[in-house]
């Protein structure tokens, strides 16, 4: 065969070949474009033996193994496309499997949502019912709420201290207030079972209350509730709201953090009031507090702006070692009991007008001093 007849042959095969591997990659068949390749490369070495055939030079050897190059690197460049080809089916299979598996995923998290929401429908429902035992496991169901999603935790807090803002009265409140300390055990009044759900209220409160300089902070309000066996000592608290707040027993905060403000406007305690180290790192507001146990804030840190106007302390109070950001105007402040006001920021023109009872110890800053007046009272006014 001489080398015409082996370019003519060739460049027939070459246009056959590429026609079949077009056709078929277009249609995605890899079978017919393998033969088209197969075809493509033996016109390749049909055209490359020819020409070279034509140089008296070269040999039928040496032209046959070129054009079988040629041919070879024909059949590699289709080994490296189906190799790219591949590859991309399988990222795109990969691709296809992870948008799966995020639908999936955000399927169950919407499953998971909505059967949540139904746990916290059906449990605010059962907090209406007339049974003491079923409210309390309404309650139970909504901490576990928000301790498996703890996205609800804000929620259910809120849900809890509506619960104890609820008007509420006991025979027992009425003996503290006349200065009795009646014993734990019931007495038969009729809101018995209505004080168990609001002590589990308060203790579940309590339980859900993180505590740590990490710690996330939760928001309380507790206006006007009534209170007893309040603990939220070392928690840490969002915004704290006790305006005219009852607390009862005994009232701990100590070494608790509260990172937003703090009101106890108006509140009134019968019992222990204990901040002892009581960080508050926004406004405090004591306006018109009324405690008439002891107040015991040794130690606490007032940080941001604060407010005693018209706080009456019917027993001791205690400021000992206690830090002011802003002078406290306690001019308006009556303390009927032991008085210990040796804090760090105090002004002693602000502190002027204080009244304190005679007779009791109290310790003030060397810029004070207590001076008689009329009335068997004593009023703190600055060391001249």
């Amino acid at each position: 065969m001489n080398s015409t007849v082996w370019v003519i042959v060739g460049a027939l095969l070459v246009v056959a070949g590429a026609t079949t591997f077009l056709l078929n990659w277009r249609r995605r068949k890899p079978a017919f474009a393998l033969t088209g390749t197969f075809l493509l490369s033996l016109g390749v070495l049909g055209v490359v033996t020819g020409m070279l055939l034509t140089d008296p030079k070269t040999s039928k050897v040496e032209a046959l193994k070129t054009g079988g190059i040629a041919a070879g690197a024909i059949v590699a460049l289709y080994a490296l496309w189906l190799n790219d080809r591949r590859r991309r089916v399988e990222e795109q299979r990969q691709r296809v499997e992870r948008d799966r598996h995020e639908l999936e995923s955000a399927r169950t998290e919407h499953d998971r949502e909505r059967v949540s929401d139904e746990r916290f429908a059906r449990a605010v429902e059962l907090l209406g019912h007339e049974t003491s035992q079923v409210r309390v496991g309404a309650l139970l169901a909504l901490v576990g709420l928000a301790r498996s999603r703890p996205e609800y935790t804000q929620t259910v807090l809120d849900v809890l201290c509506s619960c104890l803002r609820q008007p509420f009265k006991h025979t027992r409140y009425n003996l503290v207030e006349s200065g009795q300390r009646p014993k734990w055990a019931l007495d038969g009044d009729e809101n018995d079972h209505e004080l168990q759900v609001r002590l589990t209220a308060l203790r579940l409160i309590t339980d859900l209350l993180p505590s740590g300089e990490d710690a996330p902070a939760y928001d309380l309000d507790l206006t006007g509730a009534v209170l007893e066996y309040v603990n939220f000592s070392g928690k840490t608290i969002g915004t704290l709201t006790l305006r005219w707040a009852k607390l009862y027993r005994s009232t701990s905060l100590s070494g608790c953090r509260v990172l937003g403000s703090a009101w106890f406007t108006g509140a009134k305690v019968w019992g222990w009031f204990n901040a002892a180290g009581l960080d508050c790192h926004a406004r405090v507001w004591f306006s018109g507090f009324e405690a008439n146990w002891q107040v015991d804030l040794t130690g606490a840190t007032f940080r941001g702006d604060h407010k005693f106007s018209g706080a009456t302390f019917h027993d001791a109070l205690k400021l000992g070692g206690a830090t002011f950001a802003v002078p406290p105007d306690l001019s308006e402040v009556s303390v009927r009991g032991d008085l210990d006001l040796t804090a760090t920021g105090l002004d002693a023109d602000k502190a002027a007008g204080m009244t304190v009872a005679l007779g009791r110890e109290t310790r003030l800053p060397s810029h004070c001093v207590v001076e008689r007046r009329d009335g068997g009272v004593g009023v703190v006014v600055p060391q001249r």
